[in-house]
């Protein structure tokens, strides 16, 4: 194991979980699944069986820092790579990636957003270990397929070229409308990509190399300096000349040896909207979820109801709605118009500032 690292992304602002997520303490640091954690802290609790707590890797925005250290105190302040400026997830792996062949050549990656949920976890480490098992033999790029329940429109989708457990990745598609979900369903070739991958950190290196050659060259720039009082004035140099472009579209949509450990059927969600916190969220017999139990509902169906602990509501004559109330902040507004909540977010930032962002 001492050449097992994970790498933990937790620089998102969690922008669809507004108002509970907020810029000064987003989604990866807030216990929405009301389970006494955070999600940051179960991805490294999750984690923490198969990797040293020395090993555990956190890329985050550095206003975060201190959100890291106080959600895992198992892990020191260098282990967190703190991003000047958002720029995607291809910047932030490759800045873990190349940080990491600094200090372990050898280093096997796992990396892993901070804001996911996964019912049975045993399962899961066991195909983490399939995965690791086979990136130690084959220059592969691993993801984990998550095996397809319903048409959803919020995933990506990964097409696998036969029906072997690991097999080799024929074709990526990003978040398709309803009836293409549909189809993908039912043809059965096709899992949900989990966004969480499995490499040797020599074969991240060499694709980056390949097909993000600027990317490389700037991080490749910048390596020496890692681990040096120089870190922070390269890596503010390198993310404010590096394109912003996801690791998928960069990389694993292009790459030859993509392979994916298909069918993991492991109770997965990414939580990514108040729509999928409802689908994971335990209901009243009106098939209302409610955080609290001071939430009084009449005449209310198939609502998310979320409240401040101390806070006692009544809801009367609301169908499919999201309701959330947060110390300063109160939305309302249809399920079926999630969408809009970064519409939302836009005019109230241009009308009254970051304050309530």
């Amino acid at each position: 194991m001492s050449n097992r690292y994970c790498v933990i992304m937790a620089g998102g602002v969690g922008t669809r979980f507004w108002p509970l997520s907020r810029q000064n303490k987003p989604k990866q640091f807030l216990d929405i699944m009301g389970t006494g954690k955070s999600f940051l802290r179960h991805t490294y609790e999750r984690f923490a069986p198969l990797v040293p707590d020395e090993n555990f890797i956190v890329v985050t925005n550095r206003r975060y820092k201190d959100l890291i250290l106080d959600n895992i105190p198992e892990i020191k302040a260098g282990q967190i790579l703190c991003e000047p400026i958002g720029r995607n997830t291809a910047p932030a792996i490759a800045y873990a990636a190349y940080w990491l062949r600094s200090r372990d050549p050898e280093a096997e990656m796992i990396v892993t957003p901070a804001d996911h949920w996964v019912v049975d976890e045993p399962a899961f480490r066991s195909i983490i270990e399939e995965c690791l098992d086979f990136v130690s033999t084959h220059p592969a790029l691993m993801t984990v397929g998550i095996r397809a329940t319903r048409p959803e429109t919020g995933y990506g989708y990964i097409q696998v070229s036969d029906d072997a457990t690991i097999s080799p990745v024929k074709c990526f598609t990003e978040k398709p409308n309803l009836e293409l979900a549909r189809t993908f369903v039912q043809c059965g070739e096709f899992f949900w990509n989990s966004g969480i991958f499995i490499w040797r950190v020599e074969e991240i290196i060499a694709a980056f190399a390949k097909y993000l050659p600027e990317h490389h060259a700037l991080f490749s720039s910048a390596e020496s300096a890692f681990g040096t009082d120089r870190e922070a004035e390269a890596v503010e140099r390198v993310f404010s000349c590096s394109h912003p472009i996801s690791i998928d579209y960069g990389i694993m949509e292009k790459a030859d040896n993509v392979y994916v450990r298909a069918n993991a059927d492991v109770g997965w969600s990414d939580v990514g909207t108040w729509g999928s916190l409802y689908q994971l969220t335990r209901k009243d017999r009106y098939a209302n979820a409610k955080s609290s139990g001071k939430c009084y509902t009449y005449d209310t169906r198939s609502c998310i109801i979320s409240l401040p602990p101390e806070k006692l509501a009544v809801v009367s004559g609301l169908k499919e709605y999201i309701v959330v109330d947060t110390e300063d902040v109160l939305l309302i507004c249809p399920r079926s118009e999630e969408q809009n909540i970064k519409k939302y977010i836009d005019e109230v930032k241009f009308n009254k500032g970051e304050e309530y962002i």
